[in-house]
């Protein structure tokens, strides 16, 4: 389990594809101590095992299934990553509950300055859109951010400063495809709730929806 708040950037040493899967050697560009064998770090937001370390640096294995649903796949040497280590009990929640199973990719769609902030508008596959709330919280690269506005396929973000200065945000440009996680609790709801929000229902009610204030009231909502 993550925050979504990226505790620095990393650089690719080495990205070695093997057939339908990858394994990297990252090198983190901030201080990386007391990292042990089998913890997970998340690079671009996508959760990984460390397999070997040294001193700053680890490698990882990525699997046909994790470069299917992320970007990791498109990553060269070189290349800068965000980097985070796993939550541990006790510390400060400052982001959002991020698992570090990537959900989707979106697409960088246009970039435009506010103040000293920058907006960013994105795209992603509308199948993912119920889970993308207007104030709610998503992941992109592994950076906890706050949904300005959304639509059904979209959604826009403010990047402050900071933020730009310590992500791998600096580097995107209009085409530029992120990881996308959306909100684990928001996951949790839509699951419990689906049954109630299938068209139809066991009556047949062709077109009518289960989920109404009423309903939710009865239940303890």
């Amino acid at each position: 389990m993550f925050t979504g708040l990226v505790q620095g950037m990393g650089r690719v040493e080495a990205a070695e594809a093997r057939g339908a899967e990858t394994r990297l050697k990252l090198r983190a560009l901030f201080d990386l101590d007391t990292i042990v064998l089998g913890e997970s770090i998340a690079v671009n937001g996508t959760c990984l095992t460390v397999e070997t370390f040294g001193s700053g640096w680890f490698t990882a294995y990525a699997s046909a299934e994790t470069l299917r649903h992320t970007n990791l796949g498109a990553l060269k040497t070189g290349g800068m990553v965000n980097l985070e280590r796993a939550l541990a009990l006790g510390d400060r929640l400052g982001g959002h509950l991020v698992s570090g199973h990537v959900d989707c990719q979106a697409t960088v769609r246009d970039i435009r300055p506010a103040g000293e902030s920058r907006i960013y508008t994105l795209s992603f596959p509308a199948e993912f859109g119920a889970l993308v709330v207007p104030k709610g919280s998503v992941a992109l690269d592994g950076i906890s951010l706050t949904v300005n506005e959304c639509g059904p396929d979209m959604l826009s973000v403010n990047i402050i400063p900071a933020t730009q200065r310590e992500t791998t945000i600096s580097g995107w440009t209009p085409g530029t495809s992120v990881n996308m996680e959306t909100d684990l609790i928001g996951k949790y709801v839509r699951n419990m709730l689906g049954p109630w929000l299938e068209k139809g229902g066991a009556a047949g009610n062709a077109g009518a929806s289960k989920l109404s204030m009423d309903f939710l009231k009865e239940h303890g909502f």
